[in-house]
């Protein structure tokens, strides 16, 4: 057997630390980046005779998720406490959701060139966070390890999902998606950089055609979508390599150095009895309401995979531009907005992926700080489509003249004299001055060599600043030269 003769069978273990101002369940603040340890208390750090309460926003938050990818969401749930010994765990233990979860079952959509797939979910839990180490090399080269428990009882979401993923490529579109629904929730801020979106993948290969599990290792901490995808390749062939020589796959947690781009082992993988899960005594079972779930229900949004399939249909869009304009609300209403006013789908769906979004990059900015409002970029669309100015003026003169100084395009025009000459007079006028300017090219022309029709035209439009109609200057442009032709 080869490598190719192996199926991938993947299942994603997503963490999403949630939005609340507090921790899940005491009223330390959740704001990432404060000063280590100042954002502690006695609950958060387990010290004795301290009582949890239940954050009722963390529980609003894990509705209204459950709901949006269809899940059944439990009006009974408890909380469990998991064992282990982390020096980043104070309490020795983490309150946890096990044999009743706050929601079970449930999909994330993908919209594919093929149409809908969907990726299944076993559960979704309520969970608090451990605190973080610090790996600090000294001066001499030792190694000192500092810990922070600001992150402890910080609220996640841990996302389980099926093992129905089936390549590298699947998984990266799975994760993408499940943060695009979290940002549309707004219940996650999505960063993974800084661990408020967590990943671990379980991976094992089987032979085509076989319905039995392999065994798995898992790949814990993945905290990028490339990450993800360079772990799960280089996880798969590993497994692979080992099964065709007849080696045995050991189950393992490991993890992944983006430096070689391959996994290592990091400990032997841990089974449920090895946690010793017993219900939490401090805190009752979680008893959920009709009402607050239907308050959750009445707060969803149109959801991505909702509004890339309505972009298609609606705006004749294709799947690449439906995808990245509806890759968060702001970008998508921004879109929206500006095709109110413009009635041009394509071209603002053009403006918005090439022009806007490289800006956004280079100056690592979101659409909500972007200077220039829809109803400009509509008025500059409708002033190319209408032919009153050239694409070129637009994209290198008003464009960057809109972002530096917001301002409506045609006022801009105004203070430029950017209208579009579309004058015959004026036009023909400009074509003789730059014929007579290259003789050289002119001659080419008159003996066949047609292609420097495109460089005389070039001359054209420099001449003019771009402003010229470009159509008019090739027809009268070649009527010129063709004329000159007959007169030789």
């Amino acid at each position: 057997m080869n490598i190719n003769d192996f199926e991938v069978v993947i299942g994603l273990e997503i963490h999403a630390q949630l939005l609340t101002r507090s921790k899940l369940f005491c009223g330390c603040s959740t704001a990432y980046g404060q000063p280590p340890n100042t954002q502690t208390c006695p609950v958060c750090l387990g010290l004795p005779g301290a009582l949890p309460v239940v954050n009722r926003e963390a529980v609003f938050m894990a509705i209204k998720f459950g709901l949006a990818v269809g899940a059944k969401i439990n009006l009974f749930s408890e909380f469990s406490r998991k064992h282990y010994f982390y020096p980043d765990l104070p309490k020795g233990y983490q309150i946890t959701q096990y044999e009743h979860p706050i929601a079970t079952g449930g999909s994330i959509v993908l919209i594919t060139a093929e149409g809908r797939k969907t990726i299944g979910l076993e559960r979704i839990n309520l969970e608090e966070d451990a605190g973080k180490s610090i790996h600090d090399g000294l001066p001499d080269s030792a190694l000192r390890s500092s810990l922070d428990f600001n992150r402890c009882g910080v609220p996640l979401l841990e996302i389980v999902g099926l093992p129905e993923i089936h390549s590298p490529e699947e998984a990266v579109e799975f994760l993408q998606a499940l943060r695009t629904l979290l940002l549309y929730l707004e219940i996650c801020d999505g960063n993974m950089e800084e661990g408020s979106l967590r990943c671990d993948a379980n991976i094992s290969v089987r032979p085509k055609g076989s319905n039995k599990l392999g065994v798995k290792t898992e790949i814990k901490n993945l905290n990028s979508f490339r990450f993800l995808q360079k772990a799960l390749e280089y996880e798969a062939k590993r497994q692979a390599e080992l099964l065709t020589s007849g080696k045995v796959i050991h189950q393992e947690t490991r993890l992944f150095d983006p430096d070689e781009n391959k996994t290592f082992p990091m400990r032997s993988k841990e089974e449920a009895h090895d946690y010793r899960y017993f219900p939490e005594p401090d805190l009752p079972p979680l008893i959920l309401d009709s009402e607050m779930i239907e308050e959750a229900r009445q707060s969803l949004p149109e959801l991505p995979h909702e509004k890339i399939e309505r972009f298609m249909t609606q705006y004749n869009l294709p799947l690449y531009d439906a995808k990245i304009l509806t890759s968060s609300r702001a970008l998508a209403d921004y879109f929206e907005k500006t095709v109110a006013d413009c009635q041009a789908p394509k071209s603002a769906s053009n403006w918005i992926m090439r022009e806007i979004l490289r800006f956004l990059k280079e100056k690592n900015l979101s659409i909500e700080n972007f200077p220039v409002p829809p109803t400009y970029l509509a008025e500059l669309i409708r002033l190319v489509e209408s032919k009153k100015i050239t694409m070129a003026t637009a994209k290198d003169i008003i464009f960057p003249e809109m972002i530096a100084q917001p301002r409506s395009p045609l006022k801009i025009i105004e203070e430029k004299g950017l209208l579009r000459i579309s004058d015959e007079k004026t036009i023909k006028a400009i074509i003789d001055q730059v014929l007579e300017k290259n003789p050289g090219p002119v001659n080419q022309y008159k003996q066949g060599k047609t292609q420097v029709l495109g460089f005389l035209m070039g001359q054209v439009m420099k001449e003019t600043h771009g402003q010229a109609d470009p159509q008019l200057v090739q027809t009268w442009l070649k009527a010129r030269l063709d004329e000159l032709v007959s007169q030789s």
